[in-house]
C-alpha cells in the first residue's frame, strides 16, 4: 500500500472572508476626518512633543548625574581606600588624628558641595528651561478655551 498525498475529496478553496462593516465604518470615519482637518487651520506640534521637553529631561539627567556622582563617588573612593588601603587609612595626618577619620568627616563637606552644585544647575539651567515651558503650555492653554 503506498501513500497518496492527495486527499480522497476534492480541494476546495477558503470561503471569502465576510464583508466587514466595522472597518468600512473606521475608513468612512477616518475619511470625514480628514476632510474636517483639512479645512482647519495648521496646528503646532502638541506640547507633549515639543523638543524643549527633551532639552529639559536631558537637563534634569545631566543635573541628577553630577550630583550623584559627586557625593557617591566620593563615598566610593572612601570605601576602596578603607578597604584596598588601611595602611593609608590608619595613618596619622595633621593634628595626630588618623587619615581615615579626616576623610570620614569630609564627607558632609562634600555632600554639601554637591547639593550646591544640584541648585547651581537648577538655578541657571533646568530652571528657565521649566519656566519657558510652563508659559508656554498656559499660552496653550488659553488658546484652547478660546476655541
Amino acid at each position: 500500500m503506498s501513500y497518496d498525498p492527495s486527499p480522497s475529496y476534492p480541494h476546495r478553496p477558503p470561503p471569502p472572508p465576510p464583508p466587514y462593516a466595522p472597518r468600512r465604518q473606521a475608513q468612512h470615519a477616518q475619511r470625514a476626518q480628514d476632510a474636517r482637518s483639512a479645512h482647519r487651520a495648521p496646528r503646532r506640534d502638541p506640547l507633549g512633543h515639543h523638543s524643549d521637553l527633551r532639552i529639559l529631561r536631558s537637563a534634569y539627567r545631566r543635573q541628577r548625574r553630577t550630583a550623584t556622582l559627586a557625593a557617591l563617588g566620593y563615598f566610593t573612593l572612601f570605601l576602596l581606600l578603607s578597604a584596598y588601603a588601611p595602611g593609608l587609612m590608619t595613618g596619622t595626618a595633621a593634628g595626630g588624628l588618623p587619615t581615615g577619620l579626616l576623610l570620614a568627616l569630609a564627607q558632609l563637606p562634600v555632600t554639601w558641595l554637591a547639593i550646591a552644585l544640584y541648585e547651581h544647575t537648577a538655578r541657571r539651567r533646568v530652571d528657565p528651561l521649566a519656566d519657558r515651558i510652563r508659559k508656554e503650555a498656559e499660552l496653550d492653554a488659553r488658546r484652547g478655551a478660546g476655541r
